[in-house]
């Protein structure tokens, strides 16, 4: 077993080095800048807008974004919840904590900016998922990149069976990654984190093939809890993700925050920190050779994407089964997302690690004895005795579970766009008995599978939205004059003729009811 998870090492390193360094990173960024200039940093001169639009419009009086319009979509908020599920993770938490360890603090920085960009990146992913979805044979509303690399790049000339190319390579990554990122990763931070809060001695019950037993038990109860949901479909998944991700994620930023409070002396030190090694090399400590700038900018974006998504075309599968019309509104939900995600959640993560005395601030090196895999857990303990460990340990299996949910709805519509929907039911059998094999595998080989699979995810994924990035701009322009400056023009609804006919008619009734209640009031 050993030489196996050897030879998949050494393959996945070979493939990862390729992928990332040599390919992801610039097309990554560069696709976040392509999209943020094209359409006029939205992020920014919008920001009052969508705003409003996302988060603010959920604590106005019958939120058009909690409301159900048929059974088979999900509401605007369900569809967030569920994305969020699937990007709030052990990234935000594990993989912060592993950005600074292996890069230093100055990958904060790099994290800030991929998630900046990615913001828009985000929003063009759900901009062309609803603009390019369908319905499936069952009615549901079926989208992603598989649709539009087909049916957007592939309609350019001479793109055909380029777009067609790109669309299978996307849902056969897609499937992979939903094994790795989204199910052994997350899997294999729950194991490690109850087994340090719960059982010390990982022996307690034994060991079958030096595997521990305890591993084994954990992996056979997530297993049994995650089919119950899973087989159940997206409204099941949705229906949890709604009542669970806003809970842990406020209650983890309060106990963030308690730290940082506890910890303010050194708050300021380690902003200084994260500007200076960003733009630098880690300093020489004990002969150990720096960190250079690459290597910085590497775990701060990689870590940034496996946290928040932007880039993987991953989310959108998702939020085009939202029962939303115009596919702005969807995509002002993706900008939210990245920003809650990264801008909240990792740089409260990131301000817990660099504050608590573990990183040296002068020298940028984790202090000897340090394990990032649990090493918020440890700054939780430290700050809140046994009942912190216990808290990290709780808030590591409420976010990494309600990620492998996500994920198991992303593998699904990418199985289902290359077999069927009958055939779904395949993949998700598979993908439940997958949970094994993540409480099994040792951290750093699930980490790194993961990344690998992003990375593969993700590049078919961008040459789809950078290539489709006129269709985006012009799908803003006009939501832009027709909703924000009340010009009189026709909706960009959806590349289906009679799709759009029938989200045309939708906004219409909702215009004249809304117009209606105003008037009777």
């Amino acid at each position: 077993m050993e030489q196996f998870f050897e030879k998949v090492a050494q393959v996945n390193d070979a493939v990862n080095g390729v992928v990332w360094v040599k390919i992801g990173l610039f097309l990554l960024i560069g696709a976040g800048i392509v999209m943020t200039v094209c359409n006029r940093f939205f992020q920014v001169s919008h920001l009052g807008h969508w705003w409003k639009e996302t988060i603010g419009s959920l604590f106005g009086k019958g939120s058009a974004s909690r409301l159900k319009t048929d059974r088979k979509s999900i509401s605007q908020f369900q569809a967030l919840c569920t994305a969020l599920a699937a990007t709030i993770g052990t990234g935000n938490i594990a993989g912060v904590s592993a950005a600074i360890v292996i890069g230093g603090p100055g990958a904060v920085f790099w994290m800030w900016v991929a998630a900046f960009l990615g913001m828009m990146t985000n929003y063009s992913e759900n901009v062309l998922g609803i603009f390019y979805r369908r319905r499936n044979r069952d009615g549901e509303w079926s989208g992603g990149a598989m649709y539009y690399l087909a049916d957007g790049l592939g309609s350019r000339k001479g793109m055909k069976w380029p777009g067609r190319i790109l669309a299978v390579l996307f849902a056969v990554f897609a499937i992979l990654a939903s094994f790795g990122i989204g199910n052994m990763g997350q899997i294999n931070k729950i194991t490690l984190n109850l087994q340090s809060a719960f059982f010390k001695d990982e022996t307690v019950l034994g060991t079958v093939s030096g595997i521990p037993v305890i591993h084994l038990v954990i992996g056979v109860v997530l297993m049994i809890v995650a089919a119950l949901i899973i087989i159940g479909g997206l409204q099941r998944i949705a229906a949890f993700a709604e009542r669970v991700v806003p809970f842990m994620s406020v209650l983890y930023v309060i106990g963030a925050l308690v730290i940082c409070i506890m910890n303010y002396r050194n708050i300021g030190a380690m902003f200084v920190a994260i500007f200076r090694f960003a733009f630098g090399v880690k300093a020489v400590a004990g002969g150990a050779a720096g960190v250079a700038i690459s290597q910085v900018i590497t775990q701060g974006c990689k870590r940034g994407v496996f946290s928040n998504e932007a880039g993987l075309g991953s989310s959108v599968m998702v939020h085009s089964s939202s029962n939303v019309k115009e596919p702005v509104r969807q995509g002002m939900w993706g900008i939210f997302e990245v920003f809650f995600d990264t801008f909240v959640v990792c740089t409260m993560t990131a301000i817990v690690v660099l504050s608590s005395g573990h990183i040296d601030l002068q020298t940028g090196f984790v202090k000897e004895g340090i394990q990032d895999a649990t090493l918020v857990a440890q700054v939780f303990g430290e700050a809140f005795g046994y009942v912190g460990e216990v808290f990290v340990a709780l808030a590591m299996l409420l976010f990494a579970f309600t990620t492998v949910l996500g994920w198991s709805q992303y593998g699904t519509k990418a199985f289902e766009y290359l077999f069927g929907t009958k055939a779904t039911l395949i993949y998700k059998i598979v993908f439940v008995l997958m949970i094994i094999s993540g409480a099994v595998m040792t951290s750093s080989l699930a980490w790194d599978i993961s990344d690998t699979f992003n990375g593969l995810m993700m590049i078919p994924n961008l040459i789809g939205v950078v290539a489709l990035f006129p269709v985006v701009s012009r799908i803003t322009h006009n939501y832009v004059q027709r909703v924000i400056q009340n010009k009189k023009i026709d909706p960009m609804l959806s590349y289906d003729p009679e799709i759009e006919k029938e989200m045309a008619a939708a906004i219409a009734l909702e215009n004249a009811a809304v117009v209606s209640a105003e008037t009777a009031e």
